[in-house]
């Protein structure tokens, strides 16, 4: 088993209140996840700044390759995306011990 959290700092746009920011972030998070199904995500940070965010990905694959490919794919969503600008990248690794 490999998983990996990541962590991905965003600056949304074009965003001038706290319900706006929560309607984007909930068609962001809903497209992520019917993009990417094995993925859970939640938003984890900036909850009460406008224009950033920071979410938390979680992603189990049963090959490291696999999980390179999903992590890869996550940050291509988010670089393809008008609606947000990806700042940052962050990744932990879950060590399986043996």
């Amino acid at each position: 088993m490999h998983a990996a959290a990541l962590r991905v700092e965003l600056r949304i746009p074009a965003v001038h209140s706290l319900k706006e920011k929560r309607h984007r972030m909930s068609v962001l998070t809903t497209d992520l996840r019917k993009a990417f199904p094995a993925a859970a995500v939640a938003e984890v940070g900036f909850h009460d700044q406008w224009q950033r965010s920071t979410l938390g990905v979680a992603l189990v694959a049963g090959e490291a390759g696999h999980l390179q490919r999903l992590m890869a794919g996550i940050r291509r969503y988010f670089d393809g995306r008008p609606d947000a600008e990806l700042l940052d990248v962050v990744v932990s690794y879950l060590e399986e011990e043996t």
